[in-house]
C-alpha cells in the first residue's frame, strides 16, 4: 500500500496485521481518484470508516485543504495516526461510530469517502444519515465503494445518485448535492 501521488507521492502505508481491516487496492484507488481528479483539491474531506486512512491521506496528499478521519476501531485509529506521521500529515482522527459522527453537528464537506466493512448491512444506513443531516456543501460528492453485488439506495433530494463504475467484483457509486 502507497500514496500514489502528490505531496506524500511513494511513501509506504502501514498495513492492518490481520484480515478485520480491508484496504482498498491500488487499482481501485487509483479509479477513485482518476474519477475525483478535479474534485479533491482545496476540499474538505471525510473519510468514513476509515481503515488505514489511505483514502484520506491520498485525498490530503492530492491537495485536500483538511481530511477528517472517522472510525470506531482502536486499532484502525492506530493504523491512521500511524500512515498520517510517515507521510508528514496532521489531521483529525476521530473514535466514532458512524452514524453516531454523522448526527453529531460534524460540520459540512465537500467530499465523503464512503467504504464500510462490506457484508455489514451499512450502506443504506449511512446514506440515509448523510442524505438525512444534509452534511456536503452544494456541489458536494459521495463517493461508495461497494462489492458489485451490492444494492445501494437512490438518492434523497437535493441529492443525485450519478454513475456507477465497476473495478472486477468493487463497484464505486457517486452520489451529489
Amino acid at each position: 500500500m502507497r500514496v500514489i501521488t502528490g505531496t506524500a507521492r511513494g511513501r509506504k502505508l502501514a498495513e492492518p496485521k490481520d484480515a478485520s481491516v480491508r484496504p482498498t487496492t491500488d487499482m481501485v484507488k487509483e479509479a477513485i481518484f482518476s474519477i475525483l481528479q478535479f474534485d479533491v483539491p482545496g476540499r474538505r474531506v471525510l473519510d468514513l470508516f476509515a481503515g488505514t486512512g489511505q483514502l484520506g491521506i491520498e485525498a490530503l496528499s492530492r491537495g485536500a485543504r483538511e481530511c477528517v478521519f472517522v472510525d470506531n476501531s482502536p486499532a484502525s485509529l492506530a493504523l491512521v495516526r500511524k500512515n498520517l506521521s510517515v507521510c508528514g500529515m496532521e489531521a483529525p482522527v476521530v473514535r466514532s461510530d458512524a452514524l453516531r459522527y454523522l448526527s453529531g453537528g460534524c460540520g459540512k464537506f465537500d467530499l465523503v469517502l464512503l467504504d464500510p466493512p462490506y457484508h455489514a448491512g451499512l450502506y443504506a444506513d449511512v446514506l440515509h444519515a448523510l442524505f438525512s443531516f444534509d452534511i456536503l456543501n452544494e456541489g458536494g460528492i459521495i463517493l461508495v465503494e461497494s462489492m458489485r453485488e451490492e444494492s445501494l439506495p437512490d438518492a434523497e433530494p437535493p441529492y443525485a445518485r450519478g454513475r456507477t463504475y465497476s473495478y472486477g467484483r468493487i463497484s464505486l457509486t457517486l452520489y451529489s448535492r
